[in-house]
């Protein structure tokens, strides 16, 4: 029996990506939003049945959730969508997955590990490039050596964002730059920059609060934790713009604004940018007898990879019915990552050659 699913939050940027490769691998999720102007002409288009409702009614959602094996939450930003269908999926025994790159959102949904293992279903967030790539390359690494105690992560290659991607950082501005300290997350008080080698050349990197401060700790028990990228200057700029609002007030007006702008003019890497794109992460772990371990990990662009792992975990939830709040190498397996279209993993640089361009 085919099992039934949705995808929430589909006519946003990433979800239509979702919808286009599910098909592709002969999927017929049910569509779903809050927004029947998007949604019903697009659901037409992918010729797949679809369902507008938003999150704000409980018994509502729960109803309506209870008819599916599992729901696909690609509507972020995730502070406003997770709860309520989390726990509506809860309810219902129904599995649930997002791309979630969000630390608290991470947070939250472990403390529901029990209820989920009760239930006999799965919650696993951050099943695209958050966090798929990192936390496999977490877990590898984290083996390589014994009793591991810092734990290293850098990622490179992120192209143009989605506005859905930029609005998700700009609400998350305010909570700084975190990293993992003897379990805890406490933010930094610099910018935390470093070179590092990835597999290409050398970059300056510095600190910002990727998903894997929640999922690398739950995955590995390595209790310090930072996480590393190049930031471009278009996108310091605009985040550095948060901060220049004088009073409350002004503040929310400036976010209002913020918000509205992104809309209109960011709509993610075309699909030409999706096809060429590279993406690159390194993971280092030491222990406190000096003892170090690194690798390396090439895939493909973010956006690109984020459609192909979404839906292969859908198929592996399916498959392999994992069960409890887990994340994606819990889930899956260290060598998920292995599975995916243009990715390798190394151990040194030495064994790298570029794939010829496409």
């Amino acid at each position: 029996m085919k099992k039934k699913w949705m995808i929430y939050g589909a006519y946003g940027y990433t979800g239509k990506l979702l919808v286009e490769e599910a098909i592709k691998r002969g999927h017929r999720p049910v569509l779903a939003g809050r927004s029947k102007d998007k949604l019903i002409p697009y659901a037409k288009k992918m010729n797949l049945d679809h369902i507008v409702f938003n999150l704000e009614n409980e018994e509502n959602v729960v109803n309506i959730v209870n008819d599916f094996d599992l729901i696909f939450n690609a509507a972020g930003p995730y502070k406003y969508t997770n709860d309520p269908m989390v726990k509506a999926c809860l309810k219902t025994s129904t599995n649930y997955l997002d791309i979630t790159g969000e630390i608290p959102i991470f947070e939250k949904n472990f403390e529901y590990d029990q209820q989920a293992q009760d239930k006999d279903m799965a919650i696993i967030s951050g099943v695209g490039f958050d966090v798929v790539p990192t936390d496999c390359m977490a877990k590898y690494v984290s083996e390589k050596i014994s009793n591991p105690t810092n734990l290293e992560i850098a990622i490179v290659g992120l192209g143009g964002a989605s506005s859905g991607t930029v609005k998700t950082m700009l609400e998350y501005f305010t909570m700084g730059t975190l990293v993992r300290k003897d379990g805890k997350l406490v933010k930094t008080v610099d910018k935390n920059t470093r070179r590092i080698r990835f597999l290409d050349k050398e970059m300056e990197v510095r600190a910002v609060s990727w998903g894997d401060l929640a999922t690398a700790y739950r995955t590995t028990g390595i209790s310090n934790i930072s996480t590393y990228m190049p930031l471009p200057k278009k996108m310091a700029n605009l985040l550095k713009s948060q901060g220049q609002g004088k009073g409350k007030d002004s503040k929310q007006i400036d976010m209002s604004k913020m918000m509205s702008w992104i809309e209109k003019n960011i709509h993610g890497p075309d699909e030409k940018a999706r096809l060429r794109g590279k993406s690159q992460v390194w993971a280092h772990v030491i222990n406190d007898k000096g003892d170090s371990a690194q690798a390396w990990l090439e895939t493909m662009e973010g956006y690109r990879f984020t459609s192909i792992a979404g839906i292969r975990s859908v198929e592996n939830v399916f498959k392999l019915k994992p069960k409890g709040v887990l994340t994606p190498s819990l889930a899956f397996g260290k060598n998920f990552i292995l599975e995916f279209p243009e990715t390798r993993r190394f151990d040194s640089i030495e064994e790298y050659l570029p794939l010829s361009s496409h």
